[in-house]
């Protein structure tokens, strides 16, 4: 039986209302291109957004500073191998744009179980010293990785820890990544907005390929 109504036919960002974090219940979400974003005062929502933020990969844009960056940093990237360092970062990661963070413990422990069941991942960027100066994690929705939350100790460090998922998902087969709403950083970066329903087109397309990202 399905949890969440199809997202096409929703007359707001808001699909759905709900404290249920189960694996099961994740998983639908995403792959029905729906994700969970706690707002203060109100039962946790599900949103799909009206207009979805996208980085198509032919479309990245890599800064002059940002390539320097990428060629004399002495970072090493690696996939999951913190994945509960990097989303606690997260969520303690200063954000003053925002009134503190919508990764609640609650949050944290939901998607480490879900890392745990293969469909939540992360991405870390390790110093020359071996501390971890940034990272990243998402869910991947069945051949579109989305990504939840970025965080930095060092300049740069999420930013390229970002480029090299691309890579690793553009050796997969995969042509975007799905940054939810926009940001300036993911701006920056090249993404733009396409309507809901083009990405859920190319969700649906992604998971009938099949494509294995992790």
């Amino acid at each position: 039986m399905s949890t969440f109504p199809d997202p096409r036919y929703a007359p707001s960002d808001v699909v759905a209302m709900g404290e249920d974090l189960r694996i099961d219940t994740l998983r639908e979400a995403y792959r029905k291109g729906i994700f969970p974003w706690p707002h203060d005062g109100l039962p946790l929502p599900w949103f799909s957004p009206r207009r979805r933020a996208v980085i198509f990969f032919d479309e990245l844009h890599v800064g002059r500073s940002l390539r320097k960056t990428a060629k004399r940093a002495p970072f090493t990237f690696t996939i999951d191998r913190d994945f509960r360092a990097v989303i606690r970062a997260c969520s303690e990661a200063d954000r003053p744009e925002q009134d503190g963070t919508w990764i609640a413990p609650a949050l944290v422990t939901a998607y480490t179980r879900l890392h745990a069941a293969g469909d939540a991942h992360s991405v870390e960027a390790w110093d020359e010293h071996g501390a971890l100066a940034g990272g990243l994690y998402g869910v991947d929705a069945g051949g579109v990785f989305t990504g939840e939350s970025m965080f930095h100790r060092q300049p740069d460090a999420s930013k390229l820890a970002l480029l090299f998922l691309i890579e690793h998902l553009r050796a997969r087969g995969s042509v975007l990544v799905d940054c939810q709403v926009m940001t300036p950083h993911m701006e920056a970066l090249g993404a733009r907005d396409i309507p809901r329903a083009k990405f859920l087109d190319l969700l649906a397309e992604a998971q009938a390929r099949g494509l294995r990202l992790f």
